[in-house]
């Protein structure tokens, strides 16, 4: 056993790191001989830091004295490893038992992908975790080989519309570059240092502030970072569905994802080759299922709609109020659930808003999970905003949703920030160019046109949601220290849900409905004083 000493001159990287990833050079690879809690705090680190997975493994663990991370030779059984390896090929080929699959999992780390693919690989929700890189807490403002860092498709390349592309990313970027510090002054004067309060925690929610305000200038091409923790059964439908993505990109990174993940996980991931007779049936199916949806008849007519919105389109049947107090009921009693409903009901109005307010008062903070009984009650949202809210929003899981392409016919979201200074026009111009040059390219790749479009744009997508879920989401993303877009279309959704059932409003006791000028400045000074950064009262 041997301990490795920070700064330790005789270790070379590749060698170091060569135990504990599945390749040292490529950009997709799989952490392996590692605990859970090293790779959970990585990948925690991961999207607030500008390095690479393999820089931070080496830096702050196999390099820091600090962690106490020590080197085993790592003996496996060549006898048992076969032997687990022949059950879960037998039981997934042989029987297809789904359910095994989940047994097994891997960290999966993603960088320099765009983040139009981000997207496309987070719409996979059950069995995996993805984490991103922040466009809150670190800039996008470095070049790579003296190039800003955006994705350059090849179908873009190879077209007549290659120089415009580069030319209208490159000004994308230069103008985000600008503008970082003349924001920087805005918000310094808008918010000064109070008196009382934390410097550090006052520079970082400035910080965060102008980032916020300027992150609409970044288009969808832009490179991150992504990490994902999943099971078997997740990677292989993620992979499959990748697989048949119409862009070059998210087909290149589910080659190198199964790649990768083979050598970790290779027994879960089988049937996700292109070459298993599993994917070329779902590869059938899919191609059938788009189809029949492309040949259905569209209306003539189209709502012209455009900037911000939120709109109820649907929500449960009249009485969802007896259902939700009736699934209340039903785990403590012998009656059937029709007994339960009968005797709702029959009670008074009165009688049904009482119970629901006492049971909104028996949480005491938003993480108080309320009954399952609330998942009786759903809704369906159509959201229009802008391209960095949906991202943020696209997080949750325990939802369905689906949006449109990314265009730039919605119109846009302009800071109120910027609005009123020189920096306004200097704003708006980036994005008409931009949109200009979507305009025409969208014409021939439409596809592919998405990575132009600058994250201010507005994209349209609908929600279906429960209560219990929107419970949750929206009282979270209404929280001070939250983007001020998708804290409005948290207060929106809350909102529509209380004008058609005011029963509910007790439910939804810890929305935050006020505007909050630099909202992150409380909650960085709670982070500080837990550090003992700073000392509070």
């Amino acid at each position: 056993m041997k301990k490795i000493k920070k700064g330790d001159p005789m270790q070379d990287s590749k060698t170091l790191l060569s135990p504990f990833v599945t390749n040292t050079d490529e950009n997709i690879f799989v952490l392996q001989n590692l605990p859970e809690v090293i790779k959970g705090a990585l990948f925690s680190r991961y999207s607030r830091s500008r390095l690479g997975l393999r820089e931070l493994l080496q830096k702050e663990f196999l390099q820091n004295s600090e962690a106490g991370f020590e080197t085993t030779a790592v003996d496996f059984s060549h006898v048992n490893v076969k032997k687990a390896t022949d059950f879960y090929d037998r039981i997934l080929d042989g029987y297809g038992d789904d359910s095994v699959a989940e047994l097994g999992g891997a960290h999966l780390a993603l960088e320099e992908v765009s983040m139009l693919a981000t997207k496309i690989l987070e719409d996979a929700r059950i069995g995996g975790s993805p984490l991103e890189k922040s466009t809150r807490y670190i800039p996008f403002d470095d070049k790579k080989d003296g190039c800003f860092r955006y994705y350059k498709d090849p179908n873009i390349l190879a077209s007549s519309f290659k120089d415009d592309y580069i030319a209208t990313m490159d000004h994308l970027f230069e103008t985000y570059s600008s503008l970082i510090r003349p924001m920087t002054e805005r918000i310094e004067n808008l918010y000064p240092l109070e008196e009382g309060t934390s410097e550090a925690a006052w520079r970082t929610s400035v910080r965060a502030l102008v980032f916020d305000c300027l992150r609409g200038l970044l288009p969808a091409a832009t490179l991150t970072n992504l990490g994902f923790y999943g099971n078997g059964r997740f990677f292989e439908s993620l992979l499959m569905k990748m697989r048949l993505n119409p862009l070059a990109e998210v087909q290149q990174i589910a080659q190198k994802g199964h790649q990768e993940l083979s050598k970790v996980i290779p027994s879960f991931v089988k049937r996700a080759d292109q070459q298993h007779r599993h994917f070329g049936a779902y590869r059938e199916y899919a191609t059938q299922l788009s189809d029949f949806v492309q040949s259905l008849k569209r209306p003539d007519k189209k709502e012209e709609m455009t900037g911000f919105s939120v709109r109820l389109v649907k929500d449960s049947s009249q009485g969802c109020e007896n259902q939700l107090l009736a699934a209340l009921l039903y785990e403590e009693s012998s009656e059937t659930f029709s007994d339960l409903l009968r005797f709702v009901e029959s009670m008074e109005e009165n009688g049904k808003r009482k119970l629901l307010v006492e049971l909104g008062q028996l949480r005491k903070n938003r993480r108080h999970k309320s009954p399952r009984a609330l998942e009786h009650v759903d809704f369906t949202f159509e959201i229009t905003a802008d391209f960095g809210c949906y991202r943020d929003l696209h997080r949750h899981r325990i939802l369905t949703q689906e949006r449109q392409k990314l265009t730039c016919e919605l119109g846009y979201t302009l800071p109120q920030e910027i609005e009123g200074t020189e920096m306004e026009a200097i704003y708006k111009s980036a994005l008409l160019k931009a949109k200009n040059f979507h305009d025409e390219l969208v014409k021939i790749l439409p596809v592919e046109a998405q990575y132009s479009v600058p994250m201010a744009y507005n994209i349209r997508w609908y929600v279906k949601i429960n209560l219990r879920a929107l419970q949750w989401m929206a009282e979270l993303r209404s929280t001070p220290q939250g983007h001020p877009e998708y804290r409005k279309v948290a207060q929106q959704m809350a909102l529509r849900v209380i004008e058609a059932h005011p029963l509910f409003e007790p439910l939804l006791g810890f929305m935050d409905y006020s505007e909050h000028a630099i909202g992150r400045l409380a909650q960085e000074e709670r982070s500080l004083k837990k550090k003992g950064q700073i000392h509070g009262s």
